[in-house]
């Protein structure tokens, strides 16, 4: 195995695959299927039953998510096959994650119940983690009717056209996104396939990232691939490891409604949706955009007018990291005002209240699954265009790092949080990750002046005319000129004459 060769984007074209049945496997793969009930896991068992991938490499954890009367093993099904019962939670993203915990497996290999697979399913997608360890494969299908079929005609079938009319079968809506971007070699955002079984991942893979999230109960798989992809995951489809869908999809039943259940679970958790954010002044569960500001040694004062800027700009889906020797707060008797830490303190008081800012001694090493993070001076305030602008530099040819040099010699930038993940993935201690994204994903340096447009320059005073005396009557009383300030300052000296005059004698 080449370990990790560094891939630019998703383009996996540096791997090349054995061919089927010319190769001699070694790792060990664990099949997961969640069952809920299961009328067709014979067929999908008998299907596994006949795989090319050795037995002795292979085993499959049937994970009976509550099913009445509990599901029993046909005879027919693979040499190492056991039941693992869910105990706590339901659902196929908590079967599944019960069914990896007990896996023992290298490459964990994500199968429904209701799925048959051709002969050679797991080689093929297996093969390619032969050759480096940060890869999610992912299987073909067609949803077909189910005919009338034994397990034993299954287990004896060469093909899956043997045994089933793939002609008059429904391709996957994503066969097509596949066959347009080059295998998804130049897909924008591979992840948006890996919308079902089957899929493979290394064990270590699916652990890193927490497994399925139990909350989702529709568009589990969507969301699991989304933090997959933050983690920097190459997503590799193969035309050769193809399946059959006993049955319609539920899109197919009852679209509108199968849409409208999923939406927000993908809102809340996939930023790069921006179709579904567009619910004005909404808050979200996982921000867009993560701004990290040290404020270590630095006044209150700056600190606020940075954190106020970052909230305020054009883009408002965002969350403010502070991050400082927090915890080296304590909270015993201490003097007050001349308390060595009075401005960490004076900060720590402004905003432990505001959800959208949080307060960190160091931060993590990427921001995922939020997909951008922002990391700049804290006594540069952000413009408000400033990141709105950042994120379309990037997003134009999906560039890993922006870097901003500004006039002082710093920098400001913006990190896509996949690329960060994928050089974290190829680096070892010490290693400059800039460089290892400068081949993976791309670093540019740019001007600030676009980022942070000039101040518009302040209009000049008004002036207020005198009352001129009517020709032809008594003088009226004459009026002060009275000048309106073009400057705070100016408007602060105002207001300390105005209380002045105010104040009794």
């Amino acid at each position: 195995m080449n370990a990790r060769p560094a891939m630019t984007q998703n383009d996996y074209s540096p791997l090349t695959p054995p061919k089927l049945g010319a190769w001699s496997p070694a790792l060990s793969v664990s099949v997961v299927i969640p069952a809920h009930g299961g009328p067709h896991l014979e067929l999908t068992l008998a299907a596994l039953a006949a795989q090319t991938y050795p037995d002795h490499l292979m085993e499959v954890l049937v994970v009976d998510d509550g099913s009445e009367p509990p599901i029993r093993l046909p005879e027919i099904r693979p040499v190492n096959t056991r039941i693992v019962p869910v105990k706590t939670g339901w659902g196929i993203s908590n079967a599944v994650n019960t069914g990896a915990k007990a896996a023992d497996g290298e490459i964990i290999q994500r199968l429904d119940a209701d799925m048959v697979a051709c002969r050679e399913h797991i080689e093929a997608l297996a093969r390619w983690h032969h050759e480096t360890d940060y890869l999610v494969t992912i299987g073909m299908k067609k949803f077909v009717e189910v005919p009338a079929l034994t397990a034993e005609q299954v287990f004896r079938a060469g093909h899956l056209g043997d045994v089933f009319d793939l002609a008059s079968g429904v391709s996957s809506s994503t066969e097509a996104t596949i066959a347009k971007t080059d295998g998804l070699r130049k897909s924008r955002n591979p992840y948006h396939v890996c919308t079902g079984p089957t899929f493979a991942l290394p064990r270590e893979v699916f652990h890193a990232v927490g497994g399925l999230d139990p909350n989702v109960v529709r568009g589990e798989d969507t969301e699991f691939a989304y933090r997959l992809a933050m983690h920097g995951v190459v997503f590799i489809p193969d035309l050769e490891a193809q399946a059959v869908h006993l049955g319609l999809p539920a899109q197919h039943r009852d679209r509108e409604r199968a849409v409208r259940a999923v939406e927000p679970y993908l809102a809340h958790r996939i930023p790069l949706r921006r179709d579904l954010r567009k619910d004005q002044g909404r808050r979200w569960l996982v921000p867009y955009v993560e701004i990290v500001l040290d404020v270590t040694d630095t006044s209150e004062a700056v600190v606020r007018q940075a954190v106020a800027a970052a909230l305020d700009g054009k883009l408002q889906d965002v969350v403010v990291t502070l991050v400082g020797p927090w915890a080296r707060l304590h909270d015993g008797r201490r003097a007050v005002l001349s308390d060595p830490s009075f401005e960490m303190r004076l900060m720590r008081d402004l905003f432990a209240h505001d959800d959208r800012i949080r307060l960190i001694d160091e931060a993590a090493p990427t921001p995922a699954p939020t997909p951008f993070r922002y990391r700049g001076p804290v006594d540069v305030p952000l413009h408000k265009a400033t990141l709105e602008r950042m994120i379309e530099t990037v997003q134009k040819d999906l560039t890993g790092v922006l870097v901003v040099d500004l006039p002082d010699g710093r920098t400001a930038r913006l990190e896509r949080t996949s690329a960060m993940g994928r050089a974290l993935l190829l680096s070892a201690p010490g290693d400059d990750l800039d460089k290892i994204i400068e081949t993976t994903h791309g670093v540019r340096h740019e001007a600030p002046d676009r980022y942070w447009p000039p101040a518009t320059p302040p209009k000049p005073a008004v002036q207020k005319p005198a009352v001129q005396k009517p020709l032809d009557g008594p003088a009226a009383p004459k009026q002060p000129i009275v000048t309106i300030p073009t400057s705070a300052a100016e408007e602060r000296t105002l207001l300390g004459r105005l209380k002045s005059a105010l104040r009794p004698n």
